[in-house]
């Protein structure tokens, strides 16, 4: 007889890593990125920092609504962006801003979006559902737009993206329950970036990591480090070739650091310390990859300060662009909405401009 007929929870999931966070190469992958693909990382995690800084500054100044902060993030966004086809289908939430840029979608439909307006029609061949604010819900629609794909007979891949604090909603297990049972070609990348608003990752889960919760999915999982950037760009890489080839989905979990607040009207030091701030700030993903590239010769003199002054030139012509368009309509909610209305939806939206024009707030700028 066995001691225990129960199985302890296997906690043996190494961390992913190709690159220290002084700049030392620890390993090579058959799908890190070659010296061009490097290159754009590199370029889209500065535009990254430039653009969270713009569009803090944004806020502030009331032109924009509250906005989630990326900064140290910027190695999870863009290599799992720089890994997917464009006809992929990214399904994201407000902290995967910079991966949807790198995507494909232009920036003024972002800001847009953020300034309570109508993002605008994605450039065509370019997959990307619209940004999710509510917490977890756009998994399940990854794995439906998954399993469309699969039946249509298509080779795209549907990313579906969130944070730690999504994995504790019921969506998370519904989502990769689904894709897993019917081994649709979507690729599962949470950020873990160690805090859901206030609560802490260790209050989330008992489990060891997200990344070993696959398992119970009937898919891989892999924990890779969220702020090497090849290392991210790799494993996402490998996981998106392994699903268009029909091998069915994974699960990512990219453990990196929510360095500033949840979003803009968050204080961050009512439940965490500066010290840990601080000691996560030294391991900054854009300083690790420009290392790494000083060290490999792949940096050139001023490249970072060239991508600055390119990404500051972009913000600048989106901002101008996002507020040259009109703001939107009341009945803007029900046009957009539905293609073919019913005749209730007509009747609720009858009701509601009478309601509006009644308290005075029809034609108001």
């Amino acid at each position: 007889m066995p001691e225990s007929f129960l199985r302890p929870p296997k906690a043996e999931f190494p961390l992913v890593r190709l690159v220290g966070e002084d700049g030392t190469r620890l390993g090579h992958s058959p799908t890190e990125p070659d010296a061009e693909t490097q290159t754009q990382l590199f370029r889209w995690m500065v535009f990254g920092r430039v653009f969270d800084q713009r569009m803090i500054s944004l806020q502030r100044q009331g032109r924009i609504g509250t906005i989630g902060t990326i900064r140290g993030q910027e190695a999870s966004a863009a290599g799992l962006a720089l890994a997917m086809r464009r006809t992929d289908w990214l399904v994201g939430s407000y902290r995967e801003l910079l991966a949807y840029v790198a995507h494909g979608v232009a920036i003024e439909n972002v800001l847009n979006l953020y300034r309570g307006g109508v993002p605008g029609p994605f450039p065509e061949g370019v997959g990307a559902m619209p940004v999710q604010i509510v917490i977890g819900t756009q998994l399940p629609h990854a794995a439906g737009a998954a399993l469309a794909a699969k039946l249509r007979g298509s080779d795209d891949v549907v990313v579906g993206c969130c944070g730690d604090g999504a994995t504790s909603e019921g969506d998370f297990h519904e989502g990769l329950n689904f894709a897993g049972a019917h081994k649709v070609p979507a690729v599962f990348f949470v950020q873990n970036n160690g805090w859901a608003i206030s609560v802490p990752r260790g209050r989330q889960t008992a489990s060891e990591t997200i990344a070993e919760k696959a398992w119970g999915y009937g898919m891989p999982g892999v924990l890779v480090d969220g702020n090497d950037a090849l290392a991210v760009y790799a494993v996402a890489k490998e996981a998106i070739d392994r699903a268009r080839a029909g091998e069915g989905p994974a699960l990512i979990e990219a453990l990196t650091y929510r360095v500033g607040p949840h979003t803009t009207s968050d204080d961050p030091r009512r439940y965490r310390s500066d010290d840990e701030v601080a000691q996560h700030e030294k391991d900054d993903p854009i300083v690790r990859l420009r290392l790494l590239m000083e060290k490999e010769g792949a940096y050139e003199e001023g490249m970072q300060e060239r991508f600055e002054e390119e990404a500051r030139a972009a913000m600048s012509l989106a901002i101008e662009r996002a507020e040259a368009v009109a703001n939107v309509t009341p009945e803007t909610i029900f046009d957009l909405t539905w293609a073919a209305p019913t005749p209730s939806v007509l009747r609720d939206r009858q009701r509601t401009l009478e309601d509006l024009k009644e308290i005075g707030e029809v034609g108001k700028e």
